[in-house]
């Protein structure tokens, strides 16, 4: 009877990890052996022997060689410092303009739902590469009827140019994610219980009031979820920059770490430094993401 027992006891215990472990491998395969070889490469070089190089190569340790040359490119420091810079102005506006979006949408005396939330979701189903394309056009002196416009209105601008460039890509970034961040948003005010505006109503509270005092506080959590999103989009910059860098002369080879990485690798063959550059980055969006969600977290318990 004992042994009985115990077989039904133990398959009980065994069958919730029947339905994580299909989860657990796509986990490991996609996500944790991928990290994995990225920093074991970020720790090896080709090491060529012979004369002049030419007597066979061997792959060695290295320990932090690869990145103490990264951190010493001053091209890699640059690209660093100039996403920072993106995310300083990108993360903020992303997150207003959805947020102000979503509350629009939300409004009672909202009409057309249905027609905005999908206008407003149509740029995230555009590729990121066509979307640079089809934007570059619109930057393209001579092609583009935003640049003519302007010139007929007396406004010259370079919108490819070394001091507008950074912030024409941001255009293109908001316009690609922030219908994707106002969906996150208007879901999380959809479970905001009804009676909450009813009894906010009964007491007098104005339009303005019942956003501020109820829509907002409880929208935190998702506010929170599309900060940590743009963030780490923000650092991951790539697909534009390398859609606009032929048509762009203030684009280089190294104009965000993402892209320094892909040119090391693929241009350079260089496989280890680009490794080291990848790791880096992957580790400069995990401190300022669990850096902004512990700032938050702390000022939600002190409050």
């Amino acid at each position: 009877m004992p042994t009985r027992t115990r077989a039904p006891r133990r398959r009980g215990k065994l069958a919730p990890l029947a339905f994580v472990a299909p989860f657990l491998l796509l986990f490991l395969l996609t996500f944790v052996v991928p990290i994995g070889y990225a920093v074991y490469q970020s720790v090896m070089d080709v090491e060529h022997t012979g004369p002049l190089g030419l007597g066979g190569s061997r792959t060695v340790f290295v320990a932090l060689s690869n990145y103490s040359d990264a951190l010493s490119d001053h091209a890699f420091l640059r690209s660093i410092g100039r996403v920072l810079l993106f995310a300083v102005v990108q993360v903020p506006l992303m997150v207003v303009l959805a947020a102000g979006l979503a509350l629009l949408l939300d409004s009672a005396s909202a009409r057309g739902v249905r027609f905005f939330r999908a206008a407003y979701f149509l740029p995230y189903g555009v590729p990121g590469v066509i979307a640079s394309i089809l934007w570059g056009f619109l930057y393209v002196p001579g092609v583009s009827p935003l640049v003519d416009g302007m010139r007929h209105l007396g406004i010259s601008v370079d919108l490819l140019g070394g001091d507008t460039v950074l912030w024409s890509i941001a255009n293109i970034v908001t316009w690609e994610f922030a219908g994707y961040n106002v969906l996150v948003l208007v879901a999380q005010l959809r479970t905001i219980p009804t009676e909450l505006y009813e009894a906010a109503r009964i007491d007098g509270a104005s339009a303005w009031m019942t956003v501020r005092h109820v829509k907002l506080p409880l929208l935190r959590p998702a506010l929170i979820l599309t900060t940590v999103f743009t963030i780490i989009g923000t650092l991951q910059l790539f697909a534009e920059p390398l859609v606009l860098k032929p048509v762009s002369s203030s684009i280089d080879s190294s104009y965000t770490p993402n892209l320094s990485a892909y040119n090391e690798a693929f241009t350079n063959d260089n496989y280890h430094l680009a490794a080291a550059e990848a790791v880096l980055l992957a580790l400069a969006a995990f401190v300022l993401s669990f850096g902004f969600l512990r700032l938050v977290n702390k000022k939600g318990g002190d409050a």
